[in-house]
């Protein structure tokens, strides 16, 4: 191997300055390679010809922590941060981060050169029980438990659910503290795997505005939205997005869709003998004011009952209008309809369906719609899948609005009951309406007619 004097090293570094050949060039030219003359040009450049005097330095622990942090957290490689902290091979430094990642902060220490003291050795190694060497290891053990489970206990707490990268980031985080081999043990992650997550640590997060328009979606809609739904309101947004990354994401996230959908049971009945079942199922509108659904459900507060009802077309699943009152009287369903009909115009040929209640049993109902030249429909009796989609938006009320917020009153109900259905009717997308709102859907159908 040849050995360069201080003005072998100083006429290279001033030839490569100069602009009088490549890196690669002079070291050929020398008898050495491109790498080395690039290495004297870092260290001539940071400490000039002090750069090359041979220094026989013993480096202390925190000194080697000290490069080894600032190499971790300037992206610096080992050659370029040899130059800057003068050491003479960029080897030692590998060799420092070697030994720190195995064998955590004690590796750094210096060790004493000639032959080991035995004596001290086998005194070390057999600590009596209770002495005080053996108090101490057991305090750092403890102290080290602490440490760590109060920082898994920190994520655990924001996020609900501690991941091997978190745990992995927990022991890159204490490292240089705590030995390395404990604080694995810890963790309960095998060394490749801290490895694996170690490389991640250190770089940005690629999907961080993602996450962060994810919370607020999942936030602005007080979690009723599930990954599905999320997803098509980031594509409404201009991200196109997998619905796979989308419910990963949430995951780690530890946001959950709230609520719990609902299924009904029947069995088949008799025809109603007051309107025949003209719908038969047939859920699809083609334009609006075709098919209208309507019923009556019940809410409980405050030791009072509710009565709402509304009407639901079937073109978008828009609610047309409702009312609600404390008793379930046949105005709740006249000032409805009234309301309703408003939506009308002389060429709609419209359809109501409902189930069999009184309400719609009514002369007055029936008179009603014929005075309108509207058609009337009811279910089967008993069969409620006969009227599912407004049975359907009764689940959907009930999990989303009903059992996830406290009221306060009566009225705060009805007020906060209104503020839903403007949300559920422009701003909650639907799968089926193309991610769409249903007044949405209506809009941009009828601009495209």
């Amino acid at each position: 191997m040849v050995k360069f004097t201080l003005e072998d090293k100083l006429a290279a570094v001033q030839q490569y300055l100069e602009g009088r050949g490549t890196y690669a060039s002079i070291g050929v030219s020398i008898g050495t390679s491109e790498n080395i003359v690039r290495t004297w040009t870092m260290q001539y450049e940071h400490h000039g010809e002090e750069a090359f005097k041979i220094s026989y330095t013993s480096y202390s622990a925190q000194f080697k922590l000290d490069v080894l942090n600032y190499m971790n957290n300037h992206g610096t490689s080992p050659n370029e941060t040899a130059a800057i902290f003068k050491i003479s091979s960029p080897a030692l430094i590998r060799k420092w981060r070697i030994q720190f990642e195995t064998q955590g902060i004690d590796a750094l220490e210096s060790k004493q050169k000639g032959r080991p003291n035995m004596k001290k050795e086998i005194k070390k190694t057999t600590a009596v029980e209770g002495s005080m060497e053996a108090l101490q290891e057991e305090i750092k053990d403890l102290r080290m438990e602490i440490a760590y489970f109060k920082k898994v206990e920190c994520l655990s707490s924001k996020q609900g659910k501690i991941t091997k990268q978190d745990k992995a980031q927990v022991v890159f985080e204490l490292r240089g503290v705590f030995p390395f081999k404990g604080l694995l043990k810890l963790a309960e992650i095998p060394r490749s795997t801290y490895y694996y997550w170690e490389k991640t640590l250190g770089r940005p997060d690629k999907d961080a505005e993602l996450k962060s328009l994810i919370q607020a979606i999942y936030h602005e809609h007080k979690g009723r939205y599930g990954y599905r739904r999320i997803k098509s309101e980031l594509k409404n947004q201009g991200y196109k997005v997998n619905h796979k990354k989308v419910q990963r994401i949430m995951k780690e996230l530890g946001l959950k869709c709230i609520v719990r959908m609902k299924k009904y049971r029947s069995y088949k009945g008799e025809v109603g003998k007051t309107a025949p079942n003209i719908l038969d199922r047939n859920f699809e509108a083609e334009t609006p004011n075709e098919k209208w659904v309507t019923d009556i459900t019940e809410f409980k507060l405050f030791g009072e009952k509710l009565y709402l009802s509304p009407m639901l077309d079937l073109f978008n699943g828009e609610i047309i209008t409702y009312t609600i009152d404390s008793r379930p009287r046949y105005s709740l369903v006249r000032t409805m309809l009234d309301q309703a009909f408003e939506r009308l115009t002389d060429e709609d040929k419209l359809l109501i369906h409902s189930d069999q209640g009184w309400h719609y049993r009514m002369p007055q109902y029936k008179h009603l719609l014929k005075e309108h030249k509207i058609t009337q429909s009811m279910s089967r009796k008993g069969n409620c899948y006969d009227n599912a989609v407004m049975e359907n938006f009764f689940g959907i009320l009930k999990s989303e609005f009903l059992y996830t917020q406290e009221f306060e009153s009566v009225e705060q109900f009805k007020q906060e009951l209104a503020l839903y259905i403007d949300y559920y009717n422009n701003k909650r997308i639907k799968t089926k309406l193309k991610g769409l709102s249903p007044v949405q859907y209506r809009t941009q159908t009828l601009i495209a007619a």
